[in-house]
């Protein structure tokens, strides 16, 4: 699976090189992973301790605790104590440095303001549920898309799934109590979220609290869901039970190699490979609060990055079409969302905030959705 997302990923580093105007030749990749990569094999024995779901410290977003998923666009009216439904969000690959295969979880680290960047700009679209479960867990570097060895690949992810799986069990364990959820994620994120929809909710009893899962900006093809046994993918914006995944190009750009066949599901519509549609359906994308470090090179010191509170959507921005398995958008260079604009106009990192408000939009359709064919059972207050 390195293939996955390594054509996304491996260029935020390479953004950062162009810009510090580090000339790279030959092999890139053999050069970056000889000058930034992890010094040695996957060792178990250097691994950071497993997470311990049970604390407050092993989540970067816990209903109850004020934290940046709390964020909402300015000029958006509170949602209240709405209890309807829980997010489960896995964040994306934010330990972008070399020093080691896994994050060693260092809360004063670059790599957990990536974290806050990930809930402040992407779990924050999610929130209109009103309860964020994200789990900090010991995430894969951004070297294993870059240089790892297979068998290193794999452990490394392994790894971080099995931090995922602990959390969501912990979750179904302690704060479920039987509701219905939606499953998001980003990225890195989305893989270890399409691993559980494939190991641990589907052709089980969970597929009937699943509201939705939005797992975009991976590898997530039409071979791979049609795997599934009773999760479909998405074709309406009230279907329920189904996931949903995209992966944003700008108009004109050049697409990843060796990824193809993608599903990609038009969240202007919410169709599966649906047609163009215009910005008048473009309920708003939101500007980024703060700055995601995409630094490959020296170390993973905190550079007290902050992240204030988000800005005002920006409606009928863009279309967008789905268009040989990507979703093809609007060329925005030049507008409030350049900063994460990637060479080639690949736009990973705006796959949820080019579209935030027409996920909140479309949470509330799902939701009406879902409850009209189900029994809520009776929210249980979050343990502290």
């Amino acid at each position: 699976m390195r293939k996955a997302i390594v054509a996304t990923l491996v260029l935020l580093g390479l953004l950062v090189a162009i810009a510090a105007g580090i000339v790279l030749s030959g092999n890139t990749l053999t050069v970056l992973a000889m000058i930034a990569g992890p010094p040695r094999d996957w060792d178990e024995r250097r691994l950071a301790p497993a997470p311990d779901y049970a604390t407050a410290a092993s989540w970067a977003a816990w209903p109850g605790r004020e934290g940046f998923a709390d964020y909402k666009p300015q000029g958006l009216a509170a949602a209240g104590n709405r209890l309807d439904v829980d997010v489960f969000f896995i964040h994306p690959t934010g330990y972008m440095v070399g020093k080691d295969w896994n994050s060693p979880m260092d809360p004063n680290s670059r790599t957990e303001e990536n974290t806050s960047w990930s809930m402040a700009n992407q779990a924050s679209a999610f929130n209109a549920a009103a309860r964020v479960y994200a789990p900090r867990y010991r995430q894969a570097s951004l070297f294993r898309y870059i240089s790892a060895s297979e068998d290193v690949a794999r452990k490394t992810m392994d790894l971080a799934y099995s931090d995922v799986l602990r959390a969501f069990e912990h979750y179904l364990a302690s704060e479920n109590n039987g509701r219905p959820f939606i499953l998001a994620s980003h990225s890195q994120g989305s893989q270890h979220a399409f691993r559980l929809l494939q190991e641990r909710i589907d052709a089980t009893l969970l597929v009937s609290q699943l509201v939705a899962a939005y797992v975009p900006g991976t590898d997530i093809t039409n071979a791979k869901v049609a795997g599934f046994k009773s999760i479909k993918v998405c074709d309406r914006p009230d279907d329920t039970g189904c996931l949903v995944h995209w992966a944003t190009m700008g108009e004109g750009g050049t697409l990843p190699p060796g990824i193809t066949d993608l599903v990609c599901v038009n969240p202007l519509s919410w169709r599966r490979d649906g047609a163009r549609v215009g910005p008048e359906a473009h309920r708003g994308g939101v500007p980024a609060s703060g700055s995601f470090s995409a630094r490959m090179f020296g170390d993973d010191a905190a550079q007290g990055m902050q992240f204030p509170p988000l800005g005002s959507p920006v409606a009928a921005l863009t279309w967008a079409e789905c268009r040989d398995g990507y979703l093809f958008v609007k060329d925005l260079s030049g507008s409030a969302f350049a900063g994460i604009i990637l060479p080639g106009r690949n736009y990973h990192g705006l796959d949820i905030p080019l579209f935030h408000m027409d996920i909140r939009q479309n949470i509330g359709e799902r939701l009406t959705a879902w409850l009209a064919g189900h029994e809520t059972p009776k929210a249980k207050a979050p343990q502290e």
